[in-house]
């Protein structure tokens, strides 16, 4: 084999390993097209620094959590911000969540540098933006009449907006997908906007960030 075909063989195994790396693997899973634009987008910038992240669909009320390389670990319905909107209040950390009205019962979107950590119950929880008590969380006991749990069974979104901000995941995808991967050490988080086009996120100069 001459050495010029060795060098041409190389450089088809360096754009082939560049281009899997940019094609995140949600299996079976079912994505809407901004869930699988944001993923793809992410490991083709390698915006997610080699930690295992996870994108939030607002829209479609789901929640996909990767590996690194952008290999789904898991994919689950989420419970949201009773709001609709894409940004917290500003003086949301400084009052306690029971406190905020309907309207400012927001999950905000962006890109969030995540990392674990406990609630005031002392449950371990996935910090999404600490300083706006914004975090990934198993569901918790409720007022019956909110039916969490029904609303995350439910076959649509519809019915998924009743958190005070919060990403709430049912409790065994917590303990087997979230708790092991954005658990165990620092990843990101992407929450997609829904009151602009979700690409926007993606699109603009520098994507949003809260260090």
């Amino acid at each position: 084999m001459s050495g010029r075909f060795r060098l041409l063989l190389a450089a088809c195994g360096w754009l082939c390993a560049a281009q899997c790396q940019a094609a995140p693997d949600f299996g079976a899973a079912r994505a809407s097209d901004d869930a699988r634009y944001a993923a793809g987008w992410v490991l083709a910038a390698a915006d997610n620094e080699g930690l295992p992240f996870a994108v939030v669909d607002k829209r479609d009320a789901r929640i996909y959590v990767f590996a690194a390389d952008g290999r789904l670990i898991g994919a689950a319905a989420a419970l949201l911000g009773w709001a609709v909107g894409d940004h917290a209040v500003a003086d949301a950390a400084l009052r306690n969540p029971g406190q905020l009205a309907l309207d400012e019962r927001t999950t905000p979107a962006g890109r969030f540098p995540s990392r674990p950590g406990r609630n005031d119950k002392g449950e371990p929880i996935v910090w999404i933006d600490y300083d706006a008590s914004f975090a990934i969380h198993r569901l918790r006991p409720a007022p019956a009449q909110e039916r969490r749990a029904a609303r995350l069974a439910s076959a649509t979104p519809d019915d998924n907006r009743i958190s005070l901000g919060c990403v709430v995941v049912a409790v065994d995808f917590y303990e087997t997908v979230v708790g092991p991967s954005l658990g165990r050490g620092r990843g990101v988080v992407y929450v997609l906007p829904e009151t602009r086009p979700a690409r926007a996120l993606f699109d603009a100069a520098e994507l949003p960030r809260v260090d």
